[in-house]
């Protein structure tokens, strides 16, 4: 997939050589990225995605060199350089150049990267209970979108399509539901939207909190609080929240077939009228 890095005041190809293997950030993870999302010429709730980075940065120890606006002008900088109709993912990142264990944040770099990646349409996926868990916000960066928390959610993936699902649904330290390896969990259940409460151990998605805005604006409860498997086992309709494909239900759950139900439909539809509202510049 084609893709372009701003990088030292220019853009590059997103191949070239960037970051040194002796960088702070590469191997000692001092690292943090955040992810946006242009489709169907939108780039929604672009200014929450650079904000974020900013505050990653700075929880993780790093010096945030950007400013939110500086981010956006250069997120959509760089997606002028394609084609209104091809699907991007925006990355920005920092990193620490040197510290010992801790980064030195008077090293901080920056970069952003605009790469070609279509969305995976409403097709629906798979999933599966992950043995890996989320950390304790004592235990590890849960405030930061960091790359070091990432590791255990790869390894979360790897087991669940070993078993022949897509995704899998994470617990939190003491057994409760908190996400999928990759996004923000909602479950429906008689019609009662449900979605495991922020509690620490996992981030509360831009597309996560903007979905559960549009429901209660469309005048539809959304209960946030504990989830358990067996919740999901006995759940009308699963679906998930991200940047990656923004509103996705579950089709599979474990042993048994899940439909795109009603409340799914909503949510998909809500976002995409609000993106196509909201998203431009």
């Amino acid at each position: 997939m084609a893709g372009l890095t701003w990088f030292d005041g220019e853009w590059i190809d997103d191949k070239a050589p960037m970051i040194s293997v002796n960088s702070q950030g590469v191997w000692l993870s001092s690292f943090i990225f955040d992810g946006a999302r242009a489709f169907e010429g939108v780039m929604p709730d672009l200014d929450l995605h650079c904000a974020r980075a900013i505050r990653s940065a700075n929880n993780l120890g790093l010096k945030a060199t950007k400013s939110m606006e500086e981010i956006m002008e250069l997120a959509w900088e760089g997606v002028g350089k394609f084609s209104s109709d091809t699907a991007l993912y925006i990355r920005p990142m920092f990193w620490a150049e040197e510290g010992w264990v801790a980064p030195d944040p008077e090293t901080t770099r920056f970069a952003l990267t605009v790469t070609e990646n279509p969305m995976p349409g409403d097709g629906g996926f798979s999933a599966c209970i992950s043995t890996r868990r989320r950390p304790m916000p004592d235990a590890a960066p849960t405030d930061t979108k960091s790359a070091g928390l990432y590791p255990n959610a790869g390894r979360a993936l790897t087991e669940a399509r070993g078993k022949g699902f897509d995704n899998a649904v994470v617990l939190d330290p003491i057994g409760n539901v908190a996400e999928f390896a990759t996004a923000n969990l909602f479950m429906v259940k008689d019609g009662m939207v449900r979605t495991p409460a922020v509690n620490g151990t996992f981030l509360n998605g831009v597309t996560r909190q903007r979905v559960i805005k549009l429901f209660h604006e469309n005048g539809v409860e959304v209960q946030e609080g504990r989830v358990t498997t067996d919740d999901l086992l006995e759940a009308d309709e699963i679906f998930n929240t991200g940047n990656w494909g923004k509103v996705m239900h579950v089709n599979r759950f474990e042993g048994r077939d899940l439909q795109p139900g009603p409340m799914y439909q909503r949510a998909r539809e809500m976002y995409w009228e609000y993106s196509h509202k909201h998203g431009h510049r």
